[in-house]
């Protein structure tokens, strides 16, 4: 018997070889047979709901991909799937409010899957002011494709090349782990863009830095960040599992003071 391209064990198998495991390796983080899970992908044995569901957690699959894979085995899906705006998620959308205003006065955004602008706090403001393709400026915003467009931010990275190495790898890192599409075609859009290879200067890398910054020119100044991510833990929302804060932070004293003086200037 063979497995149609949608069935649940073609797609576990899909998984798999995007994590680069053997059917061995699968097998034995499950805690089940080499064989069951030999049957299971080629259709010769139909898995239970909670067989898809602990397969899908050995392979770390995303939860709106483990939906898919539930109903590919004729399943209802397990995880909700709600708006931002649904009453349900006011209590967590309030929470990312309160980091991203809790982070002020630094620059901190929200984003979804793809990479499209959710929220953002007053400190952003100020460094979109120079963006020249207006279009970049409507929603939904994404993120990445205004940071490296030419048109958009990345005139204004010092460190451009090196920074849109970092932006691709990560979201090439989100592709294998998550194959969807939309950020296939979005990972050869922005590398269509100008890597800045001929025009940006080299940035010495520091022998003793711990994380390579995004250096930003601010009028005669250069503002130095560093970034983290931020998600939910445990979520049981599709939507509130593809949301991700990240908050920027100074990387040096002059940055610092940059920020608290625009800041006061704004009156926050």
């Amino acid at each position: 018997m063979t497995t149609s391209p949608t069935s649940a064990g073609s797609l576990i198998r899909e998984w798999r070889t995007r994590r680069r495991m053997s059917q061995l390796d699968l097998a034995m983080e499950a805690e089940i047979s080499q064989r069951h899970l030999s049957f299971v992908e080629s259709g010769r044995a139909q898995p239970s709901r909670e067989m898809v569901l602990h397969l899908a957690e050995q392979l770390s699959i995303p939860l709106r991909q483990r939906n898919q894979l539930l109903l590919a085995a004729g399943f209802a899906p397990s995880f909700s799937e709600r708006s931002l705006t649904d009453a349900a998620l006011a209590p967590a959308v309030a929470a990312v409010e309160t980091v991203l205003k809790g982070h002020e006065p630094f620059p901190a955004l929200a984003v979804d899957r793809h990479w499209n602008l959710v929220t953002a706090n007053a400190a952003i403001g100020p460094f979109l002011a120079d963006v020249t393709e207006a279009s970049l400026l409507q929603p939904p915003v994404n993120v990445l494709r205004l940071s490296l467009h030419p048109g958009g931010v990345a005139p204004r990275i010092v460190n451009l090349v090196e920074w849109r190495a970092h932006l691709l790898e990560r979201l090439k890192q989100q592709n294998d782990a998550t194959g969807d599409p939309v950020l296939i075609d979005l990972e050869r859009e922005l590398r269509g863009y100008p890597s800045g290879m001929k025009s940006a200067r080299p940035v010495p890398i520091e022998p003793n830095g711990i994380v390579h910054p995004l250096r930003l020119a601010h009028g005669d100044q250069v503002l130095s960040f560093i970034s983290t991510i931020t998600v939910f833990g445990t979520p049981l929302d599709v939507t509130l599992s593809e949301l991700a804060i990240e908050s920027f932070f100074p990387a040096d004293e002059q940055t610092r003071t940059v920020l608290v003086r625009l800041a006061k200037e704004r009156g926050g």
